[in-house]
């Protein structure tokens, strides 16, 4: 079953890169990738899928909450995540 309302509860944070500024993409809930959508360097629109976060027997999509290009991947499929990790970094 995929579940497919909007996380108004992932944070994103600013973290100060140099001269960029980059966009924090945290999981809104605890649970295990289920799939990894984007790619570094991949460029993204705001409201894009970027992961899948299967938790309670559903898939949570995660959404991007700004347009930028993928700068780092903090997971992969499979991993276990808990509320507030760090997924990746987008500028």
């Amino acid at each position: 079953m995929r579940c497919r309302h909007f996380f108004d509860v992932a944070q994103i944070n600013l973290e100060k890169k140099g001269k960029t500024m980059a966009q924090e993409v945290r999981a809104p809930l605890a649970g295990s990738i289920w799939a990894v959508l984007v790619e570094v360097g991949s460029k993204v629109e705001e409201d894009d899928e970027l992961v899948v976060i299967e938790a309670l027997k559903m898939e949570n999509p995660v959404y991007s909450h700004c347009a930028g290009t993928v700068k780092e991947i903090k997971v992969k499929k499979g991993d276990k995540v808990e509320d507030d990790d760090l997924l990746m970094l987008i500028e």
